[in-house]
């Protein structure tokens, strides 16, 4: 009976001791995101194109976690973006202000905080950060943008190089070619990865980044059907502006309509839609614009459709492995997309479509299935939270902040953050025309100055034709009551019963910009113009 005792008791201690090491084992996290998903394009979030049901694969983690509502890039356009998810931190603190700005290894602080805490980490797909993201124990990523067919990665470790196309030129580089459509090819290496060549006796943290549905949206010729016969729904600010924007988007007496902001139709001589999507140019708008807004999105949807179906490969995976369950799975977009809203293509702005950036997570073990939170959260908080889902601390040189508590409870913790910061850095740029500006978002409200100024100088010696680029817009202010007017249609700036709430807010804003690091002070020539437009 002693001897049973004994059996009985060490049978207890370790089955306890395996269920504490059970409970302690961490969560695998798998990070999925596409290239321009806005928002818009995903059924969960119940938009006008929702009832085309886009997104099936992507909803179903909306229905089992939670879907945040005011989820924000602080600045949307896809270098910086990325390179705030992968440092936690604002533009000027990690460098990354443009489109030519770079990650170096050192400052790929996510990787590196999941390694140390004994994770084997990954990427696959679209990196756009220059440097190569050697802080991972692997990648296989695009050169740049990559291409939508047959595109070229380079993968940690290869060495071997190859002759192929990279910014429109013949080079050679260092990478492999693999033939067919990006989001199935990309999907294809993932799956290898999480087959054959990771550590399973690790957990695992994978970054899956799809190309789609970057602009100019080239489908999967499979595709080719989906919607043909279909009306799209459109927004009815692509025809009707009504009094969204300022002089700072139109200029005086709207002398820039034809120049700021690419255009769905004909409004913008540079740069339309409908020339990207081979509309007859001599149709007036508004057919003309019905027309380039039909095939448009058409293309948009058929990228975002076959990226959700690689999703489902990849989920169909998780569950046949049995891992679904214990992997924190996340899906977000490097920042949102205008599609045809207040008529404008692309992302950049401070507007809605453009700054809202999806974001699902689905945790069984954590989440409650079906969960919604409008807390406001930015793509500089996604590294710390992630940080701390795996068991580590967020360090203190990231600026973003952990919603974990949010993830766990459903509720804002005791003072968490009742706004956001934005800046868009670059201007003029791209034949999109976008003049640079920042602001505020809090849950009711938005503020936007447009400051409308390169904070590159155009160099004294520089004796080419003034590019539109070094040209300075009007400075303007927008504010816009998101209550009650939530497709931001109303710019209320000059209304006198807004005056003390425009206060507040400018308050906050110079407050943020202090607490952010992301002052003027190495841009004295547009610190003047925030001077001057300041109280204006």
């Amino acid at each position: 009976m002693k001897n049973l005792g004994k059996i009985i008791a060490v049978g207890c201690l370790t089955a306890s001791c395996a269920f504490t090491a059970s409970a302690k084992k961490q969560p695998n996290v798998l990070f999925i995101m596409s290239d321009d998903h806005t928002t818009q394009g995903i059924g969960a979030y119940g938009s006008r194109l929702a009832k085309l049901n886009p997104t099936p694969t992507i909803d179903r983690l909306a229905h089992e976690g939670v879907m945040f509502e005011n989820a924000f890039c602080t600045n949307s356009i896809c270098t910086p973006s990325r390179a705030c998810i992968m440092s936690g931190q604002y533009s000027q603190t990690n460098g990354a202000l443009d489109l030519g700005g770079h990650l170096a290894p050192e400052k790929q602080y996510l990787a590196l905080e999941m390694k140390s805490l004994g994770y084997q980490t990954a990427v696959v797909g679209k990196w756009h950060l220059k440097d190569r993201p050697e802080s991972f124990d692997y990648y296989n990523v695009l050169y740049g943008q990559g291409a939508y067919f047959n595109p070229v990665l380079v993968e940690k470790g290869m060495t071997e190089q190859i002759e192929a196309y990279s910014h429109g030129k013949k080079r050679k580089l260092v990478g492999k070619q693999y033939e067919g459509h990006s989001s199935d090819v990309l999907t294809d290496l993932t799956l290898e990865w999480l087959k054959n060549k990771r550590d399973k006796d690790k957990p695992f943290f994978l970054m899956h980044h799809f190309k789609a549905p970057h602009d100019l949206f080239e489908f999967n010729p499979k595709y080719k059907d989906y919607l043909e016969d279909v009306e799209i729904p459109e927004p009815a600010s692509l025809y009707y502006n009504a009094n969204n924007g300022s002089v700072g988007t139109y200029g005086e007496n709207g002398c820039l309509k034809d120049i700021i902001g690419s255009s769905v139709g004909h409004r913008n001589y540079k740069r339309d839609m409908g020339k990207h999507m081979d509309i007859d140019q001599s149709l007036p708008d508004p057919e003309y614009k019905h027309q380039a807004y039909q095939e448009y999105l058409k293309r948009y949807l058929r990228c975002v459709k076959g990226v959700d179906d690689n999703v489902k490969r990849i989920f169909d995976y998780l569950e046949k492995e049995g891992l679904m369950d214990n992997t924190i799975i996340i899906y977000t977009g490097d920042q949102g997309f205008m599609l045809g809203e207040h008529d404008y293509i692309d992302k950049r702005w401070m507007y809605e479509e453009s700054m809202r950036m999806p974001f699902l997570v689905r945790y069984p073990k954590m989440i409650k299935a079906g969960s919604k939170t409008d807390a406001i959260i930015n793509n500089t908080d996604f590294a710390p939270t992630i940080i701390e889902l795996a068991g580590g601390k967020a360090p203190e040189y990231m600026q973003g902040h952990s919603f974990k508590s949010i993830l766990e409870t459903g509720e804002e913790p005791e003072g968490w953050q009742q706004s956001t910061y934005y800046r868009y850095w670059m201007h003029m740029a791209h034949r999109h025309n976008n003049p640079a500006h920042f602001g505020i978002r809090t849950k009711d409200y938005k503020l936007i100055f447009f400051y409308g100024l390169n904070y590159k100088q155009r160099p004294s010696n520089d004796i080419t034709p003034l590019r539109v680029e070094y040209f300075q817009t009007p400075y303007a202010w927008e504010f816009y009551d998101l209550k009650k007017d939530p497709k931001e249609m109303d710019n209320r700036y000059k209304d006198p019963r807004y005056a003390e709430i425009i206060k507040d807010l400018k308050k906050q804003l110079q407050a943020k910009r202090k607490e952010l690091n992301e002052e003027d002070d190495k841009y004295p020539h547009i610190q003047k113009i925030i001077d001057a437009g300041w109280n204006k």
